[in-house]
Protein backbone atom coordinates (compact mmCIF):
# COMPACT_ATOMS: atom_id res chain seq x y z
CA UNK A 1 0.00 0.00 0.00
CA UNK A 2 1.10 3.28 -1.06
CA UNK A 3 0.91 6.03 2.25
CA UNK A 4 -1.80 8.24 2.18
CA UNK A 5 -0.41 11.31 0.28
CA UNK A 6 1.22 9.25 -2.47
CA UNK A 7 -2.02 7.68 -2.79
CA UNK A 8 -3.17 10.99 -3.85
CA UNK A 9 -0.47 11.94 -5.81
CA UNK A 10 -0.86 9.14 -7.70
CA UNK A 11 -5.02 9.39 -7.69
CA UNK A 12 -4.45 13.24 -8.61
CA UNK A 13 -2.18 12.59 -11.75
CA UNK A 14 -5.14 9.95 -13.37
CA UNK A 15 -7.13 12.86 -14.43
CA UNK A 16 -3.85 14.63 -16.39
CA UNK A 17 -3.50 13.89 -20.06
CA UNK A 18 0.26 13.38 -20.69
CA UNK A 19 -0.07 14.84 -24.01
CA UNK A 20 -2.80 17.59 -23.87
CA UNK A 21 -2.84 18.89 -20.45
CA UNK A 22 -0.69 22.03 -19.99
CA UNK A 23 -1.08 22.04 -16.10
CA UNK A 24 2.06 20.13 -16.47
CA UNK A 25 4.12 21.45 -18.89
CA UNK A 26 5.90 23.80 -16.95
CA UNK A 27 6.96 21.10 -13.92
CA UNK A 28 6.44 17.61 -15.37
CA UNK A 29 8.59 16.32 -13.08
CA UNK A 30 5.59 15.48 -10.23
CA UNK A 31 3.93 13.57 -12.91
CA UNK A 32 7.19 11.64 -13.38
CA UNK A 33 7.45 10.56 -9.95
CA UNK A 34 3.93 9.74 -9.88
CA UNK A 35 3.92 7.33 -13.06
CA UNK A 36 7.24 5.92 -10.58
CA UNK A 37 5.18 5.57 -7.47
CA UNK A 38 2.83 3.13 -9.50
CA UNK A 39 5.80 0.75 -11.28
CA UNK A 40 8.75 2.11 -13.20
CA UNK A 41 6.63 0.80 -16.02
CA UNK A 42 3.31 2.15 -15.84
CA UNK A 43 0.43 2.41 -18.35
CA UNK A 44 -0.54 5.67 -18.91
CA UNK A 45 -4.49 5.88 -18.49
CA UNK A 46 -5.58 7.91 -21.20
CA UNK A 47 -3.97 6.45 -24.48
CA UNK A 48 -2.54 2.94 -23.23
CA UNK A 49 0.98 3.70 -23.94
CA UNK A 50 3.57 2.34 -20.89
CA UNK A 51 5.53 4.77 -19.54
CA UNK A 52 9.07 3.91 -18.47
CA UNK A 53 10.53 6.04 -15.33
CA UNK A 54 13.20 3.68 -14.07
CA UNK A 55 16.21 3.96 -15.59
CA UNK A 56 17.28 0.55 -16.18
CA UNK A 57 13.90 -0.36 -17.73
CA UNK A 58 14.42 2.78 -20.05
CA UNK A 59 18.34 1.19 -21.53
CA UNK A 60 16.63 -2.10 -21.22
CA UNK A 61 14.33 -1.04 -24.33
CA UNK A 62 17.13 1.07 -25.99
CA UNK A 63 19.18 -1.75 -26.18
CA UNK A 64 16.98 -4.20 -27.50
CA UNK A 65 16.24 -2.51 -30.44
CA UNK A 66 15.38 -6.10 -32.19
CA UNK A 67 12.02 -6.66 -29.93
CA UNK A 68 11.21 -2.23 -29.88
CA UNK A 69 10.98 -0.69 -33.16
CA UNK A 70 11.40 2.89 -33.60
CA UNK A 71 9.04 3.26 -36.55
CA UNK A 72 7.38 5.54 -33.69
CA UNK A 73 10.02 7.01 -32.71
CA UNK A 74 8.93 10.70 -32.42
CA UNK A 75 4.99 10.53 -32.48
CA UNK A 76 3.97 7.78 -30.13
CA UNK A 77 0.59 7.13 -30.38
CA UNK A 78 -0.33 9.72 -33.00
CA UNK A 79 -1.85 9.35 -35.74
CA UNK A 80 -2.19 5.77 -34.40
CA UNK A 81 -1.23 2.70 -35.56
CA UNK A 82 -2.00 1.93 -39.75
CA UNK A 83 -2.69 -1.82 -38.63
CA UNK A 84 -3.89 -4.06 -36.28
CA UNK A 85 -1.48 -5.59 -34.31
CA UNK A 86 -3.77 -8.42 -33.37
CA UNK A 87 -3.63 -9.28 -37.39
CA UNK A 88 -0.32 -11.27 -36.74
CA UNK A 89 3.84 -10.98 -37.11
CA UNK A 90 4.11 -7.07 -36.19
CA UNK A 91 7.38 -6.49 -37.59
CA UNK A 92 5.99 -7.98 -41.12
CA UNK A 93 3.41 -5.19 -40.65
CA UNK A 94 5.81 -2.48 -39.69
CA UNK A 95 7.63 -3.16 -43.24
CA UNK A 96 4.65 -3.39 -44.85
CA UNK A 97 2.78 -0.56 -43.77
CA UNK A 98 6.18 1.34 -43.38
CA UNK A 99 5.70 4.02 -45.11
CA UNK A 100 2.21 5.02 -43.20
CA UNK A 101 4.33 6.43 -40.67
CA UNK A 102 4.90 9.93 -40.07
CA UNK A 103 8.54 10.16 -40.92
CA UNK A 104 8.84 7.16 -42.00
CA UNK A 105 12.09 8.88 -44.40
CA UNK A 106 13.95 10.14 -41.82
CA UNK A 107 16.91 7.73 -39.87
CA UNK A 108 15.11 8.27 -36.53
CA UNK A 109 12.11 5.96 -37.89
CA UNK A 110 14.43 3.26 -38.83
CA UNK A 111 15.09 0.04 -37.93
CA UNK A 112 18.01 -3.02 -38.97
CA UNK A 113 19.70 -3.19 -41.45
CA UNK A 114 18.48 0.01 -42.94
CA UNK A 115 19.31 1.96 -39.30
CA UNK A 116 22.97 0.93 -39.80
CA UNK A 117 23.16 1.68 -43.24
CA UNK A 118 21.94 5.26 -43.56
CA UNK A 119 23.79 6.38 -40.10
CA UNK A 120 27.78 4.98 -41.95
CA UNK A 121 27.14 7.97 -44.29
CA UNK A 122 27.29 9.70 -41.27
CA UNK A 123 30.72 8.89 -41.47
CA UNK A 124 31.53 11.46 -44.22
CA UNK A 125 30.65 14.12 -41.68
CA UNK A 126 32.23 13.54 -38.61
CA UNK A 127 35.65 12.91 -39.23
CA UNK A 128 38.44 13.95 -37.00
CA UNK A 129 39.76 17.17 -39.39
CA UNK A 130 35.70 17.55 -39.85
CA UNK A 131 35.50 18.06 -36.21
CA UNK A 132 38.68 19.89 -35.19
CA UNK A 133 37.41 22.59 -38.21
CA UNK A 134 33.93 22.58 -36.72
CA UNK A 135 35.23 23.39 -33.30
CA UNK A 136 37.14 26.24 -34.58
CA UNK A 137 34.22 27.76 -36.49
CA UNK A 138 32.35 27.31 -33.03
CA UNK A 139 35.49 29.75 -31.48
CA UNK A 140 34.71 32.68 -33.87
CA UNK A 141 31.07 32.22 -34.13
CA UNK A 142 30.41 32.32 -30.59
CA UNK A 143 32.09 35.79 -30.06
CA UNK A 144 30.46 36.95 -33.07
CA UNK A 145 26.98 36.10 -31.95
CA UNK A 146 28.38 37.90 -28.55
CA UNK A 147 29.02 40.46 -29.89
CA UNK A 148 25.76 41.70 -31.46
CA UNK A 149 23.96 41.96 -28.23
CA UNK A 150 27.13 42.06 -25.16
CA UNK A 151 27.31 46.45 -24.91
CA UNK A 152 23.42 46.54 -23.75
CA UNK A 153 23.82 43.96 -20.98
CA UNK A 154 20.83 42.32 -21.18
CA UNK A 155 19.64 39.55 -24.06
CA UNK A 156 16.69 37.48 -24.54
CA UNK A 157 19.33 34.23 -24.90
CA UNK A 158 17.05 31.88 -26.88
CA UNK A 159 16.39 33.34 -29.77
CA UNK A 160 19.80 35.82 -30.05
CA UNK A 161 22.21 33.41 -29.27
CA UNK A 162 21.34 29.88 -28.29
CA UNK A 163 19.23 28.81 -31.56
CA UNK A 164 21.21 30.87 -34.36
CA UNK A 165 24.17 29.46 -32.88
CA UNK A 166 23.07 25.67 -32.86
CA UNK A 167 22.17 26.79 -36.18
CA UNK A 168 25.20 27.87 -37.37
CA UNK A 169 26.89 25.50 -36.18
CA UNK A 170 25.50 22.69 -38.03
CA UNK A 171 25.53 24.09 -41.23
CA UNK A 172 29.16 24.90 -41.16
CA UNK A 173 29.31 21.36 -40.27
CA UNK A 174 27.25 20.01 -43.44
CA UNK A 175 29.35 22.70 -45.75
CA UNK A 176 26.21 24.88 -46.34
CA UNK A 177 27.55 27.89 -48.22
CA UNK A 178 28.49 30.88 -45.80
CA UNK A 179 26.27 33.20 -48.11
CA UNK A 180 23.62 31.44 -47.16
CA UNK A 181 24.00 31.47 -43.62
CA UNK A 182 21.49 34.73 -43.44
CA UNK A 183 18.84 33.86 -44.96
CA UNK A 184 19.22 29.93 -43.06
CA UNK A 185 18.66 31.93 -39.56
CA UNK A 186 15.86 34.11 -41.33
CA UNK A 187 13.86 31.19 -42.31
CA UNK A 188 14.72 28.54 -39.31
CA UNK A 189 14.88 31.03 -36.53
CA UNK A 190 10.63 31.57 -36.17
CA UNK A 191 9.24 27.75 -36.36
CA UNK A 192 6.69 26.03 -34.00
CA UNK A 193 8.41 23.31 -31.92
CA UNK A 194 6.93 19.38 -32.72
CA UNK A 195 4.30 17.63 -30.31
CA UNK A 196 2.97 21.07 -30.00
CA UNK A 197 0.11 20.93 -27.78
CA UNK A 198 -2.26 23.69 -29.37
CA UNK A 199 -3.38 22.82 -32.81
CA UNK A 200 -1.51 25.54 -34.35
CA UNK A 201 -0.69 25.81 -38.12
CA UNK A 202 3.36 25.70 -38.12
CA UNK A 203 4.71 28.99 -38.70
CA UNK A 204 7.35 27.56 -41.34
CA UNK A 205 8.21 24.12 -41.98
CA UNK A 206 11.70 23.84 -41.37
CA UNK A 207 11.76 20.23 -42.77
CA UNK A 208 10.36 21.47 -46.41
CA UNK A 209 13.07 24.64 -46.35
CA UNK A 210 15.68 22.02 -45.62
CA UNK A 211 14.72 19.76 -48.26
CA UNK A 212 14.59 22.10 -50.89
CA UNK A 213 18.07 23.32 -50.20
CA UNK A 214 20.07 19.84 -49.36
CA UNK A 215 18.31 18.98 -52.88
CA UNK A 216 19.73 21.62 -54.54
CA UNK A 217 23.07 21.42 -52.91
CA UNK A 218 23.50 17.62 -53.44
CA UNK A 219 22.37 17.54 -56.64
CA UNK A 220 25.00 19.87 -57.90
CA UNK A 221 27.99 18.83 -56.06
CA UNK A 222 27.12 15.04 -57.42
CA UNK A 223 27.24 16.80 -60.82
CA UNK A 224 30.10 18.59 -60.39
CA UNK A 225 32.25 17.20 -57.03
CA UNK A 226 34.67 19.53 -55.38
CA UNK A 227 36.91 19.47 -52.17
CA UNK A 228 34.11 20.52 -49.44
CA UNK A 229 32.12 18.50 -47.29
CA UNK A 230 29.02 18.60 -49.02
CA UNK A 231 30.85 17.05 -51.76
CA UNK A 232 31.93 14.07 -49.71
CA UNK A 233 28.85 13.80 -48.72
CA UNK A 234 26.89 13.59 -52.00
CA UNK A 235 29.87 10.80 -52.83
CA UNK A 236 29.32 9.22 -49.92
CA UNK A 237 28.28 5.33 -49.92
CA UNK A 238 26.68 2.35 -48.13
CA UNK A 239 28.41 -0.58 -46.59
CA UNK A 240 28.30 -2.46 -50.07
CA UNK A 241 29.30 0.34 -51.70
CA UNK A 242 26.05 1.00 -53.88
CA UNK A 243 25.19 4.78 -54.02
CA UNK A 244 22.21 6.30 -52.23
CA UNK A 245 19.60 8.35 -53.46
CA UNK A 246 20.34 12.00 -53.07
CA UNK A 247 16.44 11.69 -51.10
CA UNK A 248 18.27 9.36 -48.54
CA UNK A 249 21.41 12.27 -48.11
CA UNK A 250 18.34 14.64 -48.10
CA UNK A 251 16.16 13.36 -45.33
CA UNK A 252 19.48 12.47 -43.35
CA UNK A 253 20.92 15.55 -43.35
CA UNK A 254 17.58 17.71 -42.81
CA UNK A 255 16.83 15.83 -39.58
CA UNK A 256 20.36 16.11 -38.56
CA UNK A 257 19.87 20.03 -39.18
CA UNK A 258 16.62 20.09 -37.44
CA UNK A 259 16.72 17.66 -34.53
CA UNK A 260 20.28 18.66 -33.40
CA UNK A 261 19.34 22.45 -33.56
CA UNK A 262 16.72 22.82 -31.35
CA UNK A 263 17.71 20.46 -28.87
CA UNK A 264 20.71 21.79 -28.75
CA UNK A 265 19.58 25.68 -27.90
CA UNK A 266 17.02 23.98 -25.23
CA UNK A 267 20.59 22.59 -23.58
CA UNK A 268 22.20 25.88 -23.46
CA UNK A 269 19.08 27.67 -22.30
CA UNK A 270 18.76 25.43 -19.69
CA UNK A 271 22.53 25.64 -18.72
CA UNK A 272 22.64 29.29 -18.34
CA UNK A 273 19.34 29.60 -16.69
CA UNK A 274 21.02 27.19 -13.98
CA UNK A 275 24.41 29.81 -14.22
CA UNK A 276 21.89 33.34 -13.94
CA UNK A 277 20.28 31.87 -10.56
CA UNK A 278 24.12 31.03 -9.11
CA UNK A 279 26.48 33.40 -8.70
CA UNK A 280 29.14 31.43 -6.99
CA UNK A 281 28.91 28.87 -9.63
CA UNK A 282 29.85 31.15 -12.15
CA UNK A 283 32.90 32.08 -9.90
CA UNK A 284 33.65 28.45 -9.57
CA UNK A 285 33.77 27.51 -13.56
CA UNK A 286 35.53 30.58 -14.37
CA UNK A 287 38.21 29.50 -11.94
CA UNK A 288 38.15 25.98 -13.03
CA UNK A 289 37.12 26.42 -17.18
CA UNK A 290 37.93 22.06 -16.66
CA UNK A 291 35.33 21.86 -15.16
CA UNK A 292 32.74 23.20 -17.66
CA UNK A 293 32.06 19.77 -19.39
CA UNK A 294 30.83 18.32 -16.08
CA UNK A 295 28.22 20.87 -15.62
CA UNK A 296 27.17 20.21 -18.82
CA UNK A 297 26.71 16.87 -18.32
CA UNK A 298 24.55 17.90 -15.53
CA UNK A 299 22.64 20.08 -17.11
CA UNK A 300 22.20 17.37 -20.02
CA UNK A 301 20.97 15.15 -16.61
CA UNK A 302 18.77 17.59 -14.70
CA UNK A 303 16.91 19.19 -17.70
CA UNK A 304 17.02 16.45 -20.85
CA UNK A 305 16.18 18.58 -24.24
CA UNK A 306 13.93 15.42 -25.34
CA UNK A 307 11.29 14.77 -23.02
CA UNK A 308 9.63 11.24 -24.75
CA UNK A 309 11.23 8.87 -27.03
CA UNK A 310 8.64 5.97 -28.04
CA UNK A 311 9.02 2.34 -29.28
CA UNK A 312 6.67 -0.13 -30.59
CA UNK A 313 6.97 -3.92 -28.98
CA UNK A 314 7.55 -6.36 -31.70
CA UNK A 315 6.67 -9.28 -29.51
CA UNK A 316 5.60 -10.03 -26.15
CA UNK A 317 8.22 -9.62 -23.25
CA UNK A 318 8.47 -7.83 -19.98
CA UNK A 319 9.67 -5.29 -18.73
CA UNK A 320 11.07 -3.69 -15.07
CA UNK A 321 8.25 -6.95 -14.26
CA UNK A 322 5.49 -6.10 -16.34
CA UNK A 323 3.97 -7.87 -19.41
CA UNK A 324 4.20 -5.99 -22.56
CA UNK A 325 1.93 -7.45 -25.14
CA UNK A 326 3.00 -7.41 -28.70
CA UNK A 327 2.00 -4.29 -30.25
CA UNK A 328 2.26 -1.81 -27.31
CA UNK A 329 3.18 1.13 -27.68
CA UNK A 330 6.24 1.74 -24.95
CA UNK A 331 7.44 5.72 -24.24
CA UNK A 332 10.71 5.82 -22.73
CA UNK A 333 10.93 9.55 -20.18
CA UNK A 334 14.59 10.26 -20.45
CA UNK A 335 13.90 13.38 -17.78
CA UNK A 336 12.24 11.01 -15.38
CA UNK A 337 14.97 8.11 -15.76
CA UNK A 338 17.44 10.57 -15.24
CA UNK A 339 16.06 11.30 -12.25
CA UNK A 340 15.73 7.79 -11.17
CA UNK A 341 16.79 7.90 -6.80
CA UNK A 342 18.17 4.82 -7.70
CA UNK A 343 20.47 5.37 -9.98
CA UNK A 344 21.32 9.08 -8.92
CA UNK A 345 21.68 10.52 -5.37
CA UNK A 346 19.35 13.52 -4.59
CA UNK A 347 18.08 13.45 -8.35
CA UNK A 348 16.07 16.34 -8.18
CA UNK A 349 19.54 18.58 -7.15
CA UNK A 350 22.17 20.23 -9.23
CA UNK A 351 25.58 18.96 -8.55
CA UNK A 352 28.16 20.20 -10.55
CA UNK A 353 30.84 17.25 -9.64
CA UNK A 354 28.46 14.52 -9.41
CA UNK A 355 30.24 11.05 -10.04
CA UNK A 356 27.85 9.59 -12.60
CA UNK A 357 26.06 12.30 -14.00
CA UNK A 358 27.61 11.22 -17.87
CA UNK A 359 25.33 8.06 -17.16
CA UNK A 360 22.17 10.23 -17.78
CA UNK A 361 20.43 9.00 -21.14
CA UNK A 362 19.56 12.59 -22.85
CA UNK A 363 20.95 11.35 -25.72
CA UNK A 364 19.53 7.76 -25.59
CA UNK A 365 21.47 4.42 -25.25
CA UNK A 366 22.11 1.54 -28.28
CA UNK A 367 21.90 2.28 -31.85
CA UNK A 368 19.97 5.54 -31.45
CA UNK A 369 22.43 7.53 -29.67
CA UNK A 370 22.38 10.83 -30.89
CA UNK A 371 25.10 11.05 -33.32
CA UNK A 372 24.75 14.61 -32.56
CA UNK A 373 26.21 13.95 -28.86
CA UNK A 374 29.34 15.19 -28.94
CA UNK A 375 28.66 18.03 -31.30
CA UNK A 376 26.02 19.45 -29.04
CA UNK A 377 28.67 18.82 -26.00
CA UNK A 378 31.15 21.22 -27.33
CA UNK A 379 28.92 23.33 -28.58
CA UNK A 380 27.84 24.18 -25.12
CA UNK A 381 31.50 23.86 -24.13
CA UNK A 382 32.83 27.04 -26.32
CA UNK A 383 29.51 28.39 -25.40
CA UNK A 384 29.60 28.79 -21.57
CA UNK A 385 33.08 28.94 -22.08
CA UNK A 386 33.23 32.31 -24.09
CA UNK A 387 29.66 33.24 -21.86
CA UNK A 388 31.45 33.20 -18.66
CA UNK A 389 34.60 34.90 -19.55
CA UNK A 390 33.05 37.98 -21.42
CA UNK A 391 30.19 38.67 -18.62
CA UNK A 392 29.99 39.29 -15.04
CA UNK A 393 27.06 38.95 -12.75
CA UNK A 394 24.66 36.75 -14.77
CA UNK A 395 21.57 37.27 -13.54
CA UNK A 396 17.72 36.84 -14.40
CA UNK A 397 15.63 39.33 -15.34
CA UNK A 398 13.49 40.12 -13.17
CA UNK A 399 11.34 42.67 -15.44
CA UNK A 400 10.41 39.24 -17.68
CA UNK A 401 10.44 36.49 -14.97
CA UNK A 402 9.92 37.85 -11.74
CA UNK A 403 12.26 37.61 -8.65
CA UNK A 404 14.03 35.03 -7.27
CA UNK A 405 11.78 32.88 -5.35
CA UNK A 406 8.67 33.78 -7.56
CA UNK A 407 9.79 33.30 -11.02
CA UNK A 408 7.74 33.06 -14.06
CA UNK A 409 9.58 31.08 -16.71
CA UNK A 410 6.99 30.09 -20.50
CA UNK A 411 7.95 26.34 -21.60
CA UNK A 412 7.48 25.16 -25.23
CA UNK A 413 3.86 23.72 -25.13
CA UNK A 414 5.14 20.00 -26.64
CA UNK A 415 5.29 16.82 -25.71
CA UNK A 416 8.03 15.73 -27.25
CA UNK A 417 10.71 18.46 -26.46
CA UNK A 418 11.55 20.12 -22.72
CA UNK A 419 12.70 23.79 -22.94
CA UNK A 420 12.47 27.10 -22.24
CA UNK A 421 10.14 29.52 -24.83
CA UNK A 422 12.68 32.61 -23.46
CA UNK A 423 15.55 33.50 -20.84
CA UNK A 424 15.84 36.83 -20.37
CA UNK A 425 18.97 37.90 -18.73
CA UNK A 426 21.30 40.60 -17.37
CA UNK A 427 25.10 40.80 -16.91
CA UNK A 428 28.18 43.52 -16.71
CA UNK A 429 30.02 43.12 -20.09
CA UNK A 430 33.39 42.83 -19.37
CA UNK A 431 34.06 44.02 -23.67
CA UNK A 432 35.69 43.08 -26.44
CA UNK A 433 39.03 43.30 -25.13
CA UNK A 434 38.36 40.08 -22.81
CA UNK A 435 38.50 38.16 -26.36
Amino acid sequence: MLPDHRESVVSMFDEIDFFTDKSIVENPYPYFESLRARCPVAREPHHGVLAVTGYDAAVEVYRKHETFSSCIAPTGPFPGLPFDPAEGDIAALIEKHREAFPLHEHMVTFDQPKHTMHRDLLKALFTPRRLRENEEFMWVQADRMLDEFIGQGRVEFLRNYAQPFAMLVIANLLGVPEEDFLEFRRVLSNTTPPGAIDDEVMVGNPLEFLAERFTGYLTERRREPGSDVLSALASARFPDGSLPEVADLVHLASFLFAAGQETTAKLMTAGLRVLAENSELQDELRADIDRIGSFVEECLRLEAPVKTDFRLACEATTLGGVEVPAGSMVMVLPGAANRDPSRFENPGEFVLDRPNAREHISFARGIHTCPGGPLARMESRVSFERILHRMRDIRISETDHGPAGARNFGYEPTYVLRGLSSLHIEFTPVGTDAK
